[in-house]
């Protein structure tokens, strides 16, 4: 539709600073990886960044539905580690493992939950 533009914070520009912001601090946590709270954390930073990869497909979705998506995105990842798909990836290409994790463990569906509420809430404050 012509002259229909998404909200400011929704507009494509600032959803990838905010994509990159949550990458950074996704990387350095990998620099504290031997502290039992970086887990944690990393999981509520992965499920904010596939919120934020879905606002940019898709970024005219209202947040419960991208909250939705982005939580069914996670929860299929983290169930993708109940075969041996992850672990062959990780061994052909290293990076594959911190998109697609190496093991599968019921608490991660717990901060992949947390991550989604909190971007999705976040994104209800700033858009509506």
């Amino acid at each position: 539709m012509i002259g229909v533009t998404a909200p400011v914070a929704r507009q494509r520009r600032w959803v990838l600073v905010a994509l990159a912001g949550v990458i950074a601090c996704g990387l350095v946590l990998q620099l504290l990886r031997e502290f039992a709270i970086a887990d944690h954390v990393g999981n509520v930073l992965y499920a904010a960044a596939v919120y934020l990869a879905v606002c940019l497909v898709a970024p005219r979705l209202r947040p419960r539905t991208v909250t939705a998506v982005a939580l069914a995105v996670c929860v299929a990842v983290e169930l993708l580690q109940l075969t041996p798909a992850p672990a062959a990836l990780a061994a052909a290409f290293r990076p594959a493992a911190l998109l697609l994790g190496s093991t599968f463990a019921w608490p991660d569906l717990l901060g992949y939950a947390a991550g989604c509420l909190v971007a999705g809430t976040i994104d209800h404050r700033l858009n509506g």
